[in-house]
């Protein structure tokens, strides 16, 4: 806890349709993984606690429609992020030269307070198949470009699923330290009147 509360840490998952993004959610917070596919609708939530740290904080994670007919949604949703996870797949370059585009995208309609230092998380998805098109390598090239951090696993084969999310919960954590606690903190002003001569308060 900090300040007496747990924290809510708001992640942001975002990529093309198709790519794994509720899969991955939901191999994480339920340790379920469904093959049959069905396209987010909107937008979908799931939550869990997690330990950060020595702080327990409370993870919200929004998978987001990866069709274009949904991302008009991105502008109340993306807002008030802590962290920003872009999923591809492995077996689709278009999916990865789209991640780019969704970023961008990210930035216009979140309007992180810092967006140079906004933390990203680009994660690679089903590295169980065969006929991959994306090398670790060439992922790992574009996060440093844009300074994010890379991981890569599948959500089949329940394979480097917590890591991800817990590094998001931590970068999260970061950002929700640097900018709710130092904000609130700067303009707590707290005026105790004297009881017995009800005096003017002297702040």
């Amino acid at each position: 806890m900090i300040g007496g509360k747990r924290p809510v840490l708001k992640v942001i998952v975002i990529g093309d349709s198709g790519v794994g993004k509720s899969s991955f959610m939901n191999r994480y917070v339920n340790h379920r993984f469904s093959s049959a596919y069905r396209a987010t609708i909107g937008t979908d939530f799931l939550s869990k606690e997690v330990n950060v740290d020595g702080n327990t904080v409370i993870l919200q994670i929004w998978d987001t429609a990866g069709t274009e007919r949904f991302q008009s949604l991105g502008t109340p949703l993306y807002r008030g992020a802590h962290c920003c996870m872009l999923v591809f797949d492995v077996t689709s370059r278009a999916s990865f030269s789209a991640l780019d585009g969704w970023r961008k995208e990210f930035l216009i309609q979140g309007e992180p307070q810092d967006p140079s230092e906004f933390p990203f998380i680009v994660l690679g998805n089903k590295t169980d198949m065969g006929n991959r098109e994306v090398s670790g390598k060439l992922a790992q090239q574009w996060c440093e470009e844009i300074k994010a951090e890379y991981f890569e696993g599948s959500a089949k084969e329940d394979l480097n699923v917590e890591k991800p999310f817990l590094r998001a919960a931590q970068r999260g954590l970061q950002q929700y330290k640097k900018h709710t606690l130092e904000n609130t903190g700067h303009f707590q002003i707290t005026c105790k009147q004297p009881r017995e001569t009800r005096n003017t308060c002297e702040c």
